[in-house]
């Protein structure tokens, strides 16, 4: 939650300081839900002035508000007016921008300002910050600012008397939760951190994982329905789902019950599964954020009406009560056998869980898929080095964890260090588990006769490139450790304290591309020219996001951005490419949206390389000006205009005698134009600098024909120099 406290006087005000408790003369909440959460109203003074965006009419408002909030507004006689800014931002096309709403009410109700000196300031404000941008959007929020007043409605206060006792709404975090959640991590997420001692934080500044789950931000509009008749379990709305909020299970029949009325699951439609198998797709509710994502990926339709399909939006209120038991439901299922699972194919992977969830990302963000994705898949054994920026705020953003365990308590340990050196970061991680690892293989031959010889060489031996043998070696872990309890050899205790790491550990290095293009290229090229086992998932916007849309080396030419005002005069530089040229890289370009089966595959093949790879993550932004719903057909227009080619450069295949190149894209079947004239931060250039625009669009048309070109070589087999700005 964002609180902004702003002060006006007819006098300049030269000192910074909050709002006092009772000083406040008008307040304004922007999310209904947090009526509920917070003591929005603790800061209001007498006789002043609360606005509320509520979808309850004005006739019924008062009646749905908390007994605590309704007597502070009688107690501070308080004025009450409310609108349902989303409903005037959805008339207006505006999607869910409510800013200028509010803002126009704001003055509207304080008088700061007479009305129509007001509106024209916010319409010259609107003009001012998205002229450049779009001319369209600058007439939406016109129409938007025009429609607000004859929606801002005022309530009329019942007297304190009147004031009934209805029963309270359920409490997001009415469960049972451990001490460190209730007595730290509550209080923040209530706005009361700064009454807590130093006394509760951490002494060493380890927190636990998988707090995220008790945050419930309840944020959607509209969350996703699955419709269980028409889906045939693709699993691709849980692939691509930002936040881990839709997910699928596969168990036993019986194992279902139980459930609850309206809890919703099929028989499983793979012959592959044991008989009786049922699968559900589930959502949780109070953590989507109603991005739609899940909708657009879907691919199933109803054939008597094209705009039903196997998952659509529907509005939250009647489904947040039940859809939250279901949800609490599904989580209490075993998992799956994960052997008994395909991890390579997208129906099967999607039903491991993920370890990842309910980060505080932005609706639709391009970058958690694939973060989610690698927990799914290797979660349980991950390390993981986190360079500053958008991955380590929702990623470790104090109080807030969305890394999270298994059923069995494991899960990935991570760590954010430095933006300049997270890749030498990463590499200590690895450097530090393989002597670990040796140091107990050193002990296990030492204890061969204590804890038998056939033991000692599996230990020592055992291959766990994949995940069956990362489960047989845990199944020796745990058989030495029941030796060692029993034994009183002088270095069993020793053994005992080191075991664990004979359990390889998987190791990933993950920042955006500021990090990897940028402030940490030279410690990224150090890591990536040395033999270790490390796993690079560049997570590449193209453009500094956490800092406010800055141009970094990844942004491409015609780009936008801070510091590239009249467009960025220079190629975007190939860090795939470079990476690809010492030849015993891994290295892979990934666009979920484009190519679910091989974003899967390599991640796969990343992960079981033995030394560096590099995974180079196509991830769409908010920077990048469109609605996030159609991430995935940006992404999808990024591939096909040649903007970005999907390849994977694996060295196995070159040791093996064929050739390591890979391109995984066909060759371009639209225009860069298309693409780029799909986005603001390239369209915004055509209206400030239209000829420069032209120039940069043309160039980008030819760097794009080059470089597949150039690629298209390689994966024929033909040496290729790439040119300058390739």
């Amino acid at each position: 939650m964002t609180v902004s406290h702003l002060r006006f006087g007819p006098a300049p005000i030269r000192s910074a300081y909050l709002v006092e408790a009772g000083m406040a003369h008008f307040v304004a909440c922007h999310q209904p839900v947090f009526v509920d959460r917070y003591d929005l109203l603790a800061h209001a003074a007498p006789d002043g002035v609360f606005l509320l965006n509520t979808s309850e009419p004005a006739d019924r408002v008062w009646n749905t508000l908390p007994d605590t909030m309704r007597a502070q507004i009688v107690e501070k006689r308080l004025q009450l007016w409310v609108i349902d800014a989303y409903a005037v931002a959805a008339e207006a096309g505006m999607g869910r921008r409510i800013n200028t709403i509010m803002q126009t009410c704001f003055f509207a109700i304080s008088g700061l300002l007479p009305k129509d000196e007001a509106i024209a300031a916010i319409k010259h404000a609107v003009d001012k910050t998205y002229g450049r941008k779009s001319k369209r959007l600058v007439e939406l929020n016109y129409r938007a600012i025009d429609a607000t007043l004859a929606h801002l409605r005022q309530v009329t206060i019942q007297p304190a008397g009147a004031i009934g006792k209805p029963p309270e709404p359920a409490s997001a975090v009415a469960q049972i939760v451990p001490d460190f959640v209730r007595d730290l991590t509550l209080p923040i997420y209530q706005g009361h951190g700064d009454r807590l001692p130093v006394s509760l934080l951490p002494v060493d500044g380890t927190y636990p994982l998988g707090t995220a789950q008790y945050e419930k931000r309840n944020i959607a509009l509209e969350i996703p329905v699955w419709e269980a008749d028409l889906c045939t379990q693709c699993g691709k709305c849980v692939f691509v789902c930002p936040h881990t909020a839709i997910r699928a299970r596969a168990f036993s029949a019986e194992a279902a019950s139980d459930a609850p009325p309206t809890f919703k699951h099929v028989p499983a439609k793979s012959k592959e599964f044991p008989a009786g198998t049922h699968i559900s797709y589930q959502v949780a509710p109070e953590d989507c954020t109603g991005c739609g994502d899940c909708v657009e990926a879907c691919p199933i339709h109803d054939k008597s009406n094209v705009s039903r399909r196997a998952v659509n939006m529907a509005p939250v209120g009647p489904l947040r009560d039940p859809e939250r038991d279901n949800f609490a439901f599904f989580l209490r299922l075993p998992e799956f056998d994960r052997s008994m699972i395909k991890h390579g194919t997208i129906p099967g992977s999607m039903l491991l869980d993920p370890l990842f969830e309910f980060s505080g990302a932005c609706a639709g963000c391009g970058e958690t898929p694939y973060i989610r994705l690698a927990t799914q898949l290797f979660g349980d054994r991950m390390l993981i080095a986190n360079a500053t920026g958008c991955s380590s705020i929702y990623g470790g953003n104090l109080p807030s964890t969305p890394y999270t365990v298994n059923g069995a308590g494991r899960g990935p340990a991570w760590s954010n260090s430095l933006f300049e050196d997270n890749a030498e970061f990463g590499l200590g991680m690895r450097l530090a588990a393989d002597q670990l690892m040796d140091y107990a293989k050193q002990l296990a031959r030492e204890l061969a006769n204590e804890i038998g010889g056939n033991l000692a060489d599996a230990l020592v031996s055992a291959d766990q490139r994949e995940e069956v043998g990362i489960v047989e070696q845990r199944q020796r872990v745990a058989l030495l450790l029941d030796k060692l309890a029993a034994s009183r050899h002088p270095r069993a205790k020793e053994l005992a304290s080191v075991a664990e790491w004979l359990i390889r550990r998987s190791v990933w290095i993950i920042g955006g591309d500021g990090w990897a293009y940028d402030i940490g290229y030279g410690g990224l090229d150090h890591v990536l020219a040395l033999p270790y086992d490390v796993n690079i998932l560049v997570l590449d916007t193209e453009v500094y996001s956490n800092t406010g849309g800055q141009t970094s080396k990844a942004t491409p030419i015609g780009a936008v951005a801070k510091f590239s005002a009249g467009g960025k005069a220079t190629a975007k530089k190939d860090l795939a490419k470079i990476a690809s040229d010492y030849g015993h890289v891994y290295v892979a370009t990934a666009a979920y949206g484009a190519k679910d089966v091989q974003t899967l595959r390599v991640f796969h093949e990343a992960e079981s390389y033995a030394g560096p790879s590099l995974i180079v993550a196509y991830s769409p932004c908010i920077a990048h000006g469109y609605d996030m719903l159609y991430n995935q057909r940006q992404q999808e227009l990024a591939v096909k205009s040649g903007h970005w080619p999907l390849f994977r450069f694996d060295p196995r295949l070159a040791e093996a005698g064929g050739n390591p190149f890979k391109l995984d894209s066909a060759a371009p079947s639209q225009p860069v134009k298309t693409f780029m004239e799909s986005e603001t931060r390239f369209a915004m250039l055509q209206r400030s600098h239209p000829e420069a625009a032209q120039g940069f669009l043309q160039q980008a048309q030819r760097d794009a024909e080059r470089r597949f070109k150039m690629y298209q070589d390689m994966a024929q087999g033909h040496a290729v120099e790439p040119k300058p700005g390739a």
